[in-house]
């Protein structure tokens, strides 16, 4: 009896010290990316020297869902089932179809969210760089918001270390890019978040200012209002310094909050009401003040507690574009391609820089 006690202690003291182990390695090697981080453009082929004023402009914005959001996909931290993508070739196969999607798009722009360089729930795959190769000429820049340590959750998947960001195209070779770090929670969901951020590249316009390209993904799974104020906060603020500066300003991505004017009270936390009311002056949603075509029809998020079912799947509208009042915009479109490459769908624009 005492040899068998002596050996379930020592088992069990093993298994104590192994956990606290594990926690300890992941609080030590938990860590913010420096804020006002310079960010160096990568430029492919033949990049523009600047942007014209008076001319029409494209620009789609998409999250990827690091390529694992086929419609089948469920996602753990939703309720789903899922950690990680079906399988390497899966990975593969939805990259190249993204790149080729956006290529056959053909704009002048474009914003991406979650695209891993170097993930376990992704397989190691680097869609930058498979996008990159298949979308063509121009200048691309990376700012990462995502470098985990080995997150040892859901325990039958893994979700593993990755390393993920947003990606900023232009055809117009840029002057500048920074990336800005959001605040983010402080307690130990901070884990599991993303190390939040926007980055803000400014492109020479003919006239002797700048277009100014936000791109951003702020913070979801229902964080709680202070720190969603303060992230909308520090935005508004940059916003409005480049708009005083006399430059164009244009803010996109996913903003993780309902960007229609509707009551969102039995919505799920991760989908509140953006706070249209507190932009900067001389600032809009993008589809408000459209002066051409202008397609709502379809939302840009679903729910990833279970496979899509159109019928059933509750949507919202979280990514799209804000523009400051020197931006007109031309034409606006929610692109329902039925959440086939993953949980979100492209929101596209065509703007002109007034004179």
């Amino acid at each position: 009896m005492k040899k068998g006690l002596k050996i379930f202690l020592s088992v069990l003291l093993s298994i104590i010290v192994i956990i606290a182990g594990y926690i300890a390695y992941v609080f030590i090697s938990y860590h913010r990316i420096e804020d006002n981080l310079s960010l160096e453009p990568e430029n492919k082929g033949t990049a523009a020297s600047e942007v014209a004023t008076g001319t029409s402009y494209s620009i789609i914005t998409y999250n990827i869902g690091f390529c694992a959001y086929t419609p089948e996909f469920s996602f753990f931290m939703d309720g789903g089932e899922s950690s990680w993508a079906e399988s390497e070739d899966s990975v593969i196969k939805d990259a190249d179809d993204i790149g080729n999607f956006l290529k056959g798009k053909d704009t002048d722009f474009y914003f991406l969210q979650e695209v891993d360089t170097d993930g376990t729930r992704s397989y190691h795959v680097n869609e930058y760089q498979r996008i990159m190769d298949i979308t063509g000429d121009g200048s691309y820049i990376f700012a990462q918001n995502f470098d985990s340590p080995f997150l040892f959750w859901p325990v039958y998947q893994p979700h593993g270390s990755n390393q993920s960001g947003i990606v900023t195209y232009s055809f117009a070779e840029p002057d500048s890019s920074i990336r800005r770090s959001l605040p983010v929670s402080e307690s130990v969901t901070r884990i599991v978040d993303l190390d939040r951020c926007y980055s803000i590249t400014k492109i020479p316009t003919d006239n002797g200012r700048y277009l100014c390209l936000y791109n951003l993904h702020l913070s979801a799974y229902g964080t709680d209002a202070s720190v969603r104020e303060g992230q909308t906060s520090m935005l508004f603020s940059d916003m409005a310094e480049d708009y005083a500066a006399g430059n164009y300003v244009i803010v996109g991505g996913d903003f993780n909050h309902d960007l229609r004017d509707e009551d969102t009270s039995e919505f799920p936390a991760w989908a509140q009401s953006f706070p249209v009311e507190d932009l900067p002056e001389g600032f809009t949603l993008a589809f408000n003040v459209c002066e051409g075509e202008c397609d709502l029809t379809s939302n840009s998020c679903r729910d990833t507690e279970y496979a899509y079912d159109p019928g059933a799947t509750f949507t919202v509208l979280l990514d799209g574009f804000i523009v400051s009042d020197n931006v007109t915009v031309d034409n606006y479109e929610n692109l329902g391609l039925d959440y086939i490459y993953s949980d979100h769908n492209p929101v596209y624009m065509e703007f002109t820089l007034n004179p």
